[in-house]
């Protein structure tokens, strides 16, 4: 897609030959009112340029059906359980929270890089919605706080590009902000133009995910690496990062993996146990869903008493918990039972990574979907 743009308010004379924009306009948000609860299932991909971004943050969750409320159409239930809800976790309180104090923190460090993050864990474990998550508080606290006619962009988000190498990196920091970018620019001409448009357009938080992309051990990723490392010491912004069980990737290893890790504080978002102390965190995420749901026939507390069992279908992982409930509520409608049985359940293939950990405790095969 491309992007119209214009200067941004006040912002520094441009250097010669930088060709450099910032997005004419920030979407008009109005009065949004934030569900601390739901958030909206977005694909990564999906919001790697400002206005998409803009777009995700402005719009409001689905809300979950309230008392009183006309019943909805089939159709309207089966969309609603497509995009259905997330809750937030304590890997995304833990995050939001750091996030704000280093903001804080590297407000007036002009020097030296930032303090960072990195959010690490295994797959399908909310990393990516509690980087997006955390983009979307910041993203409406400044559209509430902003004056008319601020045209500053507070968030940027940034998928790191399979085999990344600088210029490839630099290229999806341009394309975020529509920096206008032709083959025949050098990194060096793409870094000037990127930084100069990130300064101007005053980004406070550089979202970066999929950085286990990263591999420093080869001369492409080490360039890669380095370049990331300059981009922070000339952006003023805190970079917060996520990927794939960082600690055990090569992104921590060698010199540069070094200073990477010297530099970010660590986020574990791994997979909920099935009891943290006195609480239950898993069986609480199951009732959070379960209260969520549009089903009339739902009976309350069902999903709940089969804790044991989603854990260990899911081995407690977010992602795949949430498309086994939302995948189970869409056939419920579907079938016209309006309720989610363990019968339901058992009957719906997940993700191979969940399914790999599965096995079943009875030594009968589980049933697979069109054998009920």
């Amino acid at each position: 897609m491309t992007t119209t743009a214009k200067p941004v308010a006040k912002s520094p004379r441009r250097r010669p030959g930088s060709r450099c924009t910032t997005p004419s306009r920030r979407p008009n948000t109005g009065d949004q009112t934030r569900h601390h609860a739901p958030v909206k299932e977005t694909s990564a991909q999906a919001v790697t340029t400002f206005d998409a971004f803009a777009r995700f943050a402005a719009t409001a969750p689905p809300t979950p059906p309230q008392p009183g409320q006309a019943p909805r159409s089939l159709e309207e239930r089966l969309a609603y359980h497509s995009q259905f809800v997330t809750v937030r976790t304590p890997a995304i309180e833990n995050l939001s929270r750091s996030v704000r104090t280093l903001m804080i923190l590297g407000r007036h460090q002009s020097v030296t890089a930032r303090p960072s993050l990195i959010v690490t864990g295994p797959a399908t474990t909310g990393k990516t919605t509690a980087l997006l998550e955390v983009g979307r508080t910041c993203h409406l606290a400044h559209t509430r706080r902003a004056a008319p006619g601020d045209d500053s962009v507070p968030v940027a988000y940034v998928l790191v590009p399979p085999g990344a190498t600088a210029k490839t990196l630099a290229g999806e920091f341009a394309r975020f902000l529509g920096i206008p970018v032709t083959t025949r620019m050098t990194t060096a001409q793409i870094t000037t133009a990127v930084c100069h448009t990130y300064t101007a357009a005053r980004v406070k938080l550089v979202l970066i995910d999929e950085i286990h992309r990263l591999n420093p051990r080869t001369s492409s990723g080490a360039e890669a690496a380095d370049w990331l490392k300059d981009l922070t010491e000339r952006i003023p912004a805190t970079f917060v990062y996520a990927g794939i069980e960082v600690t055990a990737s090569t992104v921590f290893t060698g010199v540069r993996g070094a200073q990477l890790a010297g530099r970010a504080s660590l986020i574990d978002c791994g997979a909920l146990p099935a009891r943290a102390g006195d609480r239950e965190p898993f069986r609480e995420l199951i009732a959070a869903l379960e209260q969520a749901l549009d089903l009339t026939a739902h009976r309350p507390g069902s999903l709940p008493r089969l804790a044991p069992y989603l854990h260990e279908r899911t081995a407690g992982r977010i992602g795949s918990l949430a498309r086994l409930i939302r995948q189970a509520a869409i056939e419920a409608i579907l079938d016209s039972q309006e309720r989610i049985t363990k019968g339901l359940l058992d009957g719906i293939a997940l993700d191979h990574l969940a399914e790999e950990h599965y096995r079943p405790r009875t030594p009968g095969r589980r049933a697979r979907p069109g054998s009920r």
